[in-house]
């Protein structure tokens, strides 16, 4: 197999990064993907920083181990904690990380203020710090950390009573703030996209960071001479550290959604 046939490796810390291969699917339809997901040790967001390292590190050896040409981290926290130490250490391989897509929230803002949902370890990072301290002075920035969001999507629940009581809750001491757009800083967000419309309204514009992350991903590849130009379409295979078929099944279940 030569390096353009090799599958490109999708990782993140649960089903989260679903949401990014999805739009991978869309942009780069040629191409084979291998997805792992840390569920069995999930969420990352409210561990310490050496420990995300350690098992970021061990995901990649995992995907690398399948052969794969490049490396999304489509997990926001896995990117905050371990995206420059992984590039330092694997220097033969690109290494795409995925943040809070700020840019495009302050673009359409006009002023009014953005709310950044993500997890607690997201938003407490330095990589964190450095962008809204680029943006912060154009636009009234607001973090929210969710702290239990994760685990309601890595247990299927993407909708109905449970999201909506916890977005509700999240939000109610917003609400009355003239909001333009809410960043969705964490993968798994996008799942629960519905429930926040019905909260926040179609005034406010949802925001997430896969678009972005997916033309990275096509720019590295053609750079790098590494677009798939076989004419079919790719295939997906998925794994997850958890031995939970549940998971799986819950997969491809939103990969398909």
């Amino acid at each position: 197999m030569n390096n353009k046939e090799k599958p490109i490796g999708f990782f993140d810390s649960g089903v989260g990064g679903i949401s990014v291969l999805k739009e991978s699917l869309i942009v780069l339809p040629s191409e084979d993907f291998v997805y792992f997901g840390d569920s069995l040790n999930a969420p990352y967001g409210t561990k310490d920083v050496s420990e995300v390292k350690r098992l970021t590190f061990n995901a990649v050896d995992f995907l690398l181990s399948k052969g794969v040409k490049v490396v999304v981290i489509a997990c926001n926290t896995a990117t905050s904690a371990a995206i420059d130490a992984l590039r330092k250490y694997y220097t033969g391989i690109p290494i795409i990380g995925i943040e809070p897509a700020l840019k495009p929230a302050v673009e359409i803002s006009r002023g009014k203020s953005i709310i950044i949902m993500a997890t607690p370890m997201t938003l407490a990072e330095k990589k964190f710090s450095n962008l809204m301290e680029k943006y912060n002075k154009e636009v009234n920035i607001i973090s929210l950390p969710c702290a239990g969001l994760v685990e309601l999507i890595e247990d299927g629940i993407i909708e109905g009573h449970q999201v909506e009581e916890y977005l509700r809750g999240k939000l109610k001491d917003f609400m009355h703030l003239d909001v333009a757009s809410i960043v969705l800083g964490c993968t798994h967000y996008p799942f629960i996209r519905n429930e926040l419309i019905k909260i926040v309204g179609e005034k406010t514009t949802i925001i997430d960071g896969s678009v972005g992350t997916v033309n990275q991903l096509k720019r590295q590849l053609a750079c790098n001479n590494l677009l798939n130009e076989k004419r079919t379409s790719g295939i997906v295979t998925i794994h997850n550290s958890s031995i939970d078929k549940k998971l799986l099944d819950l997969s491809y279940k939103l990969l398909k959604l």
